[in-house]
């Protein structure tokens, strides 16, 4: 049965007639849209990140983390063309809306313009950071397009040059939609809606976390924004300015990085399970057909001689039985005593082995550390949101919520303890290093990665960490904050990082199922394979066996000897 086995990360409509997702498992799926059989199953080399029909529904372009866009004609699904010239990741690409064009946007600070046989015609450069959306202007002549670097941009097919460059005050913005009029509207990492129009921006205080999708529904006067605040809001955009419609809780299963307008008054979303949701706005209820779990794994700890795992359905697996159910996407485990801690898309905090919850907080969470402070047992938890959410061990064992220490600006993405610093990395490439008394920073570096930084572990307990990049760099740094940049075999992006009780291995997990370990006394890499054609998700080391146990997103977890040198 044609089905997803990783979380949905796009979603298309169709008119009344095809819904499309694009899917972590590498597959773009087309479903027909009134009966929600699937028609066809079509892969990518890696991660499917979005899709988009073109304006008649003959084609749909899917975007992926191999670096191209492609193009399949509909709804056979035959490939009609493969956009490539990227140098990292295709995050999202859109049709011309009359000609044979698509537009990309790409991790590579680029735009670019293909035709329908693959061929470039267009090179747009002057982003600063990675390019996470694209659209055209109505009339086709310019193109719209949202960085990380905090910038809207308007490039001008004809000139091939910049037309306008909007500085949102460097706060990040994932998403744009056009209007027939020229109206821009975005969303930012703050939860504010942004229209421009006439050459005046409008600021709306839309949600309580960042904004990841807003999608414009012209013909309808309705304009949606999804948030990590796991909301849907619906506005009216057929007057001067936007006026809240309704605003939706999402099911946990619903993942708020993309959804689309379909038949009559009904919205399809992504999802963490094997389909994509509906959603009636006209009538305001959720369809009641089921959308099963994926048993992708996002994490894998090892406590008390047993190997624990969690992933996209939030069961806890103990040494491959269940044993509990926190019932939503899980994004980590994090020994803590004789507990262990877990959350993720909701941004509950989980005791995972009872799957109790634990606290709330108000974005997802990504990962976790323990650590001692006045003979207590404490937890950092980071937020998408920039904040350490920090708990301690109260008088019955029990998990309690101090506060929330400002980390980083940004997500994130990675947290580690080596003697008394806690050091964290952050979506925007900075780093952090705090005290575990008081939790009052040490010391911070903005620029400390090249790219997106991914995950850190602490080496050893003498202020020695590790982290890792999307710029495939291994940085390892010194108590005193000074790096070490080892470049890595790596050939795509990096995901996670683990290290031995001592500190000298180092192990790293890729995007594209490969594991490399580093050995700090000798330099070099003492291994080097690739379990899987899954990306690997996190890393942990067994102590009491001697290996790396790397969890991927095809369920399994793969043992990896530190000194079993060969090439992937």
């Amino acid at each position: 049965m044609i089905r997803h086995s990783s979380p949905i990360s796009g979603v298309a409509a169709h008119e009344d007639s095809y819904v499309a997702t694009a899917g972590y498992d590498n597959h773009v799926i087309l479903w027909d849209q009134r009966t929600r059989v699937p028609l066809a199953r079509v892969a990518h080399d890696h991660l499917a990140n979005q899709c988009a029909f073109s304006p008649d529904g003959r084609f749909l372009v899917t975007s992926s983390s191999d670096y191209s866009a492609r193009i399949w004609s509909v709804p056979d699904m035959r490939l009609r063309a493969v956009l490539g010239h990227h140098e990292d990741d295709v995050e999202m690409s859109a049709f011309h809306p009359t000609e044979e064009k698509v537009a990309t946007a790409s991790r590579d600070h680029r735009v670019r313009v293909f035709d329908f046989a693959g061929d470039l015609l267009h090179v747009f450069s002057g982003h600063k950071a990675d390019v996470i959306s694209v659209g055209w202007s109505h009339d086709g002549r310019e193109i719209i397009s949202s960085s990380d670097d905090g910038t809207i941009k308007r490039w001008s097919l004809e000139t091939g040059g910049l037309v306008e460059d909007l500085d949102l005050g460097g706060v990040e913005t994932d998403t744009v939609a056009i209007g027939g009029n020229g109206t821009v509207y975005a969303g930012n990492d703050e939860g504010e809606l942004i229209v421009l129009r006439d050459g005046e921006r409008h600021y709306v205080p839309a949600h309580d976390a960042g904004i990841k999708r807003v999608v414009l529904g012209e013909e309808r006067g309705l304009l949606i924004t999804l948030s990590y605040d796991r909301t849907m809001r619906l506005w009216d955009v057929s007057g001067p300015a936007p006026q809240l419609r309704d605003s939706v809780a999402l099911p946990p299963v619903v993942w708020p990085r993309t959804c689309a307008f379909a038949a009559g008054s009904e919205i399809v979303f992504g999802t963490f399970g094997d389909r994509y949701h509906r959603y009636d706005f006209a009538a305001g209820r959720w369809s009641e057909d089921p959308v099963d779990p994926t048993w992708g794994l996002n994490a894998v700890a090892v406590q008390g001689g047993s190997t624990y795992t969690i992933g996209d359905a939030g069961v806890l697996w103990r040494d491959g039985e269940v044993h509990a159910e926190q019932g939503s996407l899980c994004n980590f485990l994090t020994p803590v005593g004789d507990t262990i801690v877990t959350g993720g898309q909701l941004g509950t905090v989980f005791d995972a082995l009872t799957g109790a919850p634990v606290h709330q907080h108000r974005s997802p969470l990504n990962c976790a550390v323990a650590f001692e402070r006045d003979g207590r047992r404490h937890v950092v938890v980071g937020a998408y949101t920039g904040e350490g959410v920090v708990l301690a061990e109260a008088d019955d064992g029990t998990l309690e919520h101090i506060r929330d220490v400002p980390l980083h600006g940004n997500a994130v993405k990675g947290v580690a303890l080596s003697g008394e610093l806690i050091f964290s990395v952050s979506a925007d490439g900075g780093a952090a290093w705090h005290e575990t008394g008081g939790l009052t920073r040490r010391h911070t570096l903005a620029d400390a990665h090249g790219m997106i930084a991914n995950g850190c572990v602490g080496l050893g307990d003498g202020g020695w960490f590790a982290s890792v990049s999307r710029d495939l760099v291994l940085r390892l740094w010194s108590p005193d904050f000074t790096v070490t940049e080892v470049p890595t075999p790596h050939r795509h992006s990096l995901k996670c990082v683990s290290a031995d009780g001592e500190g000298r291995r180092i192990a790293i997990g890729a995007y594209n199922g490969r594991v490399t370990v580093y050995d700090r006394e000798t330099g070099r890499w003492s291994t080097d394979v690739r379990p899987t054609t899954a990306g690997i998700s996190s890393v942990t080391y067994d102590s009491a066996r001697g290996l790396f146990l790397a969890s991927s997103y095809d369920g399994a977890v793969h043992e990896i000897a530190p000194d079993a040198s060969r090439t992937a």
